[in-house]
């Protein structure tokens, strides 16, 4: 009697669930799925919102021979020496490139800690250019931009003030010759966010007005920007894997009506790593940085645009972290 009654208490079906738990299992659930408002995570700056495109699409290309050493004295402290070799496209209006032969060398010094950043560069031009940036406090930096040359029109400084809140970020430019420009970007949901810029130029009696909004997910970024300028501005950047991500970007003019279209790639392997990409103007470009060992990288460019017949190849070694 004793086993007769044990197999049938355990074969006994569980209780039906209640409309009560049920509705308690859902509330739940949509609490869990709801984002808190007051606790959303800060955006990136508005000018950082296309960097993930940018890493695939828009590499360091260059034609000639480049040279680059860096050589750290100290922790916080390093000097950079870069030598290039090269041609400059020479506008003319029309299909046909011209090219002029040029090289310069150039040394740069930098200062780098916690809170404070001093670059500075000089060229055999006589071209100076520095960088500066302090931060005041966690909520708010400044920073400086400096270009020097005995060319007229061709200095120029910029001044940016960085303001950081919990959920939004805003800054502040004033430029010369007479730039105002100022920009917003503010977090709607853990991955939307959304914002606007303004800037105004004196000396052309130039303004304009940006919209931008980004949306970024566990393996992909989006973005969107339009201006009164005329662009709108479509991007899109997916990670496929840990090593490979793949970008697109489509560009469209109000005022010439024309549009771009480009699809690019970044892949990293075990001792390089491999960006690219083509457009529907026919060009075709590859960036390869090959590590031969520990500090020491070999770089090779290539840009074949065959409508305008414009062939650009380069190759350079950098040294130094």
């Amino acid at each position: 009697m004793g086993l007769i009654s044990s197999k049938a208490e355990s074969s006994a079906p569980p209780p039906l669930p209640t409309f009560t738990n049920i509705g308690q299992a859902a509330a739940a659930a949509l609490k869990n799925e709801r984002p808190s408002y007051l606790e959303l995570p800060a955006p990136v700056k508005y000018e950082d919102i296309q960097r993930e495109v940018m890493m695939a699409l828009k590499p360091d290309l260059f034609e000639g021979m480049r040279f680059e050493i860096n050589k750290p004295l100290n922790p916080n402290f390093f000097l950079s020496h870069s030598l290039f070799m090269g041609n400059m496209d020479l506008a003319t209006g029309g299909r046909q490139q011209l090219k002029t032969p040029m090289g310069h060398y150039e040394f740069g010094a930098n200062v780098v800690s916690d809170r404070y950043m001093l670059l500075g560069r000089i060229t055999t031009e006589g071209r100076l250019s520095g960088r500066i940036k302090y931060d005041l406090a966690q909520w708010m930096a400044m920073k400086l931009h400096l270009q020097l040359s005995g060319e007229p029109g061709q200095s120029q400084a910029m001044l940016d003030t960085d303001l950081k809140g919990g959920d939004w970020n805003a800054q502040l430019k004033l430029g010369s010759p007479s730039f105002l420009g100022l920009n917003y970007f503010q977090s709607l949901t853990p991955r939307l966010s959304a914002g606007g810029e303004f800037f105004w130029l004196h000396s052309n009696l130039k303004s304009g007005v940006g919209l931008a909004m980004r949306h970024q997910g566990t393996k992909h970024v989006a973005t969107m920007q339009v201006a009164t300028t005329g662009i709108l501005s479509l991007q899109y950047a997916h990670k496929v894997n840990d090593k490979v991500t793949l970008a697109t970007d489509f560009l469209w003019q109000f005022a010439t009506r024309e549009a771009t279209a480009t699809l690019g790639y970044d892949a990293t392997l075990r001792q390089c790593r491999l960006r690219g990409k083509i457009d529907t103007n026919g060009v075709v470009t590859a960036f390869l940085e090959e590590r031969f060992s520990p500090g020491i990288n070999f770089v090779l460019s290539g840009e074949l645009d065959h409508l305008h017949s414009n062939y650009k190849f380069g190759f350079g070694v950098v040294a130094g972290e």
